[in-house]
């Protein structure tokens, strides 16, 4: 019974997915930010819906400009954010962009690309950031730049976080923490080691009970900040929300 679910979760995500692939191709071109950001929120949302995913929000994204900083557990998180805050910008891995469907959708939110392998890259992503900043765009990163499974935090990375200081502009710490029936922690969510997105989708599609968590917590301001004491405080920030949310998921 759980595996014909889990087939027919996964053949309606496919087929929104490809819903999502037309609507970028013929109605994007003639539409307005608001108006690609409307679809954007709606399917992602709906894209939760079909993998059986509920989604809860906690706190609000600050008006305006900003930089949000998230801990990353697996290529889902887009959705799960862009279900709440659709004009995010995120900063994603390159190779992303040549995912079978998943890319070009990524593409479409306005994402900017960075090449991991290449040290120096770092840079010219961090001028891309402050410059979308500086445009009143929100611009979204996951300081520890790979998946975990959620058990525990990587290590921050700082380079990112320049963007928001040389810019002055705040910077918004989001918690995100994917649950299921049988654990605070759900394994079915983690994208990591040698976790192909088709068997990652399967493992979404066949979860039970899935809740997807975001607690929005307060922004800091950037100004005169350090930016490695910054990542510091912000991986604090998210830990600590992290620890609230399993809490109140634990059974009684």
């Amino acid at each position: 019974m759980r595996t014909l679910r889990g087939a027919w979760s996964l053949c309606r995500a496919v087929l929104h997915g490809l819903h999502g692939l037309i609507v970028v191709l013929l109605r994007f071109p003639s539409l307005d930010a608001p108006g690609r950001q409307a679809r954007i929120q709606w399917w992602s949302r709906k894209m939760l819906r079909m993998l059986g995913i509920e989604l809860r929000t906690q706190g609000e994204f600050h008006a305006g400009a900003k930089l949000v900083v998230i801990n990353h557990v697996s290529w889902l998180d887009i959705m799960a954010v862009h279900a709440v805050c659709p004009q995010a910008r995120f900063v994603s891995k390159a190779e992303v962009r040549h995912w079978p469907l998943v890319g070009r959708l990524v593409d479409a939110g306005g994402t900017l690309y960075i090449e991991r392998e290449r040290r120096r890259d770092a840079l010219r992503v961090v001028h891309q950031i402050a410059e979308a900043l500086q445009q009143g765009d929100c611009v979204a990163v996951f300081p520890e730049g790979t998946t975990a499974d959620g058990h525990a935090l990587l290590p921050f990375h700082a380079n990112l976080l320049q963007a928001a200081i040389s810019t002055d502009l705040p910077v918004q710490p989001v918690a995100l923490r994917f649950a299921d029936r049988h654990s605070a922690i759900s394994p079915s969510a983690a994208y990591v080691g040698d976790t192909s997105l088709a068997q990652s989708l399967w493992m979404l599609a066949c979860g039970e009970g899935m809740v997807v968590t975001l607690s929005v917590l307060p922004a800091r301001g950037t100004r005169h900040a350090d930016r490695r004491s910054l990542a510091e405080t912000l991986r604090g920030d998210i830990q600590q929300a992290l620890e609230d949310i399993d809490a109140r998921h634990a059974p009684a």
